[in-house]
């Protein structure tokens, strides 16, 4: 056996890795499920805790700012104080924070408490990330492990409806924080035992300055684009955005002078980094004005409850799990930018189909779209995050995870405000509001058809019956408007993941490539790869690294 294959070999995982993967699995599924699960339990603490409008939405939002605001810190923290530390730490912290939600007695401590749950959220998301990348050094075994933490992370978002409505059916609203408390526990007691440590020892001090100016950039930011998608408060939102980019601009140039950054920028210059990245970031978009319509469709237009509507969505969460599994086998004999660019081009497909749903074609045309768009969203989000973090060197992998977590909640919520408010500007310019309504019922349905939906009782049902039908013809407009918005962008996405990422080789090339070329051959090979932008060894990033069995 050569001396290159020799070290492949001993690269690889062995059982304790995979039950490591399997521990981390469980947090990436419940950080994911939150997400979604909450959207059914607002009416329930409505009715409990009475919280005031503006609390509600609070309620709602605080968690994404924080997760959002807090991820490039935790994750280059992670690099610093320890992975595996960080992780236990917020997991820690999680669980404690998710019991105090779930017996929150005032709508102000569920606010508090759900600050506390996004910033715990913030410290697990890039740590457990980081770690696989750790635990993980063969290349063939890395995709695999990533495409089931992106399974994970895909079904989590897909089955929260689901998951909530059978929660809320048995129990009280309180219940859906309470899931969390097990499987953190869970963390807690296996993680020292299981997952390895690692820390870059020469990464610096934390740089306080830039911390605070990644905040004052990402929270402006967020907010921004979450007020944009509801239409309201305008000029507040504007204002938000402009001092969330400036603020951007000035912790981007701080980056760029410090010899520690908080975030290397450098990370940038790799092809594969920056074009994964921006595929994840704009797939993301269209999926979050996609999913905000076809949930609203569910219960809206077929008048399905939240339980079977999460029933509706499985076919596609199933399906996700599935591709996200086989696409990085997939990419060990074809370059992952092909499977990648194919992938996309199936998802486009479904988007095409929802673009012809119509008041006559029934509910199966939406639930076909739904899961053939999602079946090749999950190679994109599973090789997408790989080709992202494999391309950083392993010392930076806590930042670059980070990187990959902040494109993916930015970009559902842009997908969100943008696409969102597309579709209500097509459904306010479509809506056909019968003459003779009060004037509460004409606002109401040139709003939106859930406010349509929620005045029609204060109408004769003949009336109502013809409120709804124009409503719900208007909103399937803006619906296909999304879909085919949707189906351009990742088609444009396909192409240039086909040819920005036609370079990088399968993982099955380059593990034959380390076994027959001559040591100087490969590492000619690799300074021409760096040269073009290609991701990096992996092997020849490696530097020493604190390691705690």
């Amino acid at each position: 056996m050569s001396a290159n294959a020799s070290a492949a070999v001993g690269l690889r995982a062995g059982p304790r890795e995979w039950l490591g993967l399997a521990v981390l699995a469980l947090p990436t599924l419940l950080l994911s499920l939150d997400v979604t699960v909450l959207f059914l339990a607002v009416p329930h603490i409505s009715a409990d805790l009475a919280p005031s409008s503006t609390q509600a939405l609070w309620i709602m939002d605080i968690y994404g700012f924080m997760v959002a605001g807090f991820l490039i810190t935790m994750g280059t923290l992670g690099d610093r104080i320890g992975r595996r530390k960080l992780l236990l730490t917020g997991a820690l912290a999680f669980g404690v924070a998710s019991a105090l939600a779930a017996y929150s007695t005032s709508a102000e401590m569920l606010i508090v408490t759900r600050a506390l749950l996004g910033l715990a959220g913030a410290t697990l998301m890039p740590a457990t990330l980081a770690l696989i990348t750790n635990m993980f050094r063969d290349p063939k075994q890395l995709g695999m492990a990533i495409g089931a933490w992106a399974s994970c992370f895909s079904v989590g978002i897909a089955i929260g409806p689901l998951v909530g409505g059978v929660m809320l059916e048995s129990f009280w609203w309180g219940s859906v924080f309470l899931l969390g408390v097990p499987v953190m526990l869970l963390l807690v007691v296996l993680g020292p035992i299981l997952l390895p440590e690692h820390k870059d020892p020469d990464a610096g001090r934390m740089d306080l300055a830039s911390v605070a100016l990644s905040l004052l950039a990402m929270l402006p930011l967020v907010y921004g684009i979450k007020e944009v998608a509801k239409g309201e408060h305008m000029a507040a939102s504007v204002v938000a955005l402009v001092v969330g980019l400036a603020f951007a601009v000035v912790f981007v140039r701080r980056q760029r002078q410090l010899e520690n950054p908080l975030l290397d920028m450098r990370l940038f210059a790799n092809r594969s980094f920056a074009v994964a990245l921006g595929v994840l970031l704009l797939g993301l978009v269209a999926i979050g004005g996609i999913y905000l319509f076809v949930t609203q469709y569910l219960q809206l237009v077929e008048g399905l409850s939240p339980l079977k509507s999460g029933m509706w969505l499985l076919p596609a969460a199933i399906g996700m799990v599935i591709t996200s599994t086989v696409a990085p086998a997939i990419a060990q004999r074809i370059r992952p930018g092909f499977v990648v660019g194919g992938a996309l081009l199936v998802s486009a497909t479904g988007y095409l189909l929802l673009a012809f749903v119509a008041p006559d074609t029934g509910l199966w045309l939406v639930v076909v779209g739904f899961a053939v768009l999602y079946l090749g969203t999950g190679p994109v989000m599973a090789l997408g995050t790989n080709l992202v973090v494999a391309s950083a060197p392993p010392e930076k992998a806590g930042s670059a995870s980070a990187m990959s977590e902040t494109s993916m909640e930015l970009g559902v919520s842009l997908g969100i405000a943008a696409l969102g408010s597309l579709g209500a500007t097509v459904y306010a310019s479509q809506v056909d509001v019968p003459e003779g309504l009060p004037g509460n019922v004409v606002s109401a349905t040139e709003d939106s058809l859930a406010s349509a939906s929620a005045v029609v009782t204060d109408v004769p049902s003949e009336v109502g019956a013809s409120v709804l039908s124009a409503a719900r013809e208007a909103f399937l407009s803006g619906m296909s408007v999304i879909a085919a918005v949707s189906a351009g962008i990742v088609l444009l996405l396909a192409v240039m993941a086909m040819v920005a990422l036609r370079h990088v080789p399968s993982a099955g090339a380059e593990d034959d490539a380390s076994q027959e070329e001559a040591p100087e051959d490969a590492a000619a090979d690799a300074a021409a790869d760096e040269a073009a932008g290609t991701p990096l060894s992996r092997q020849g990033h490696q530097t020493e690294t604190a390691q705690v069995s």
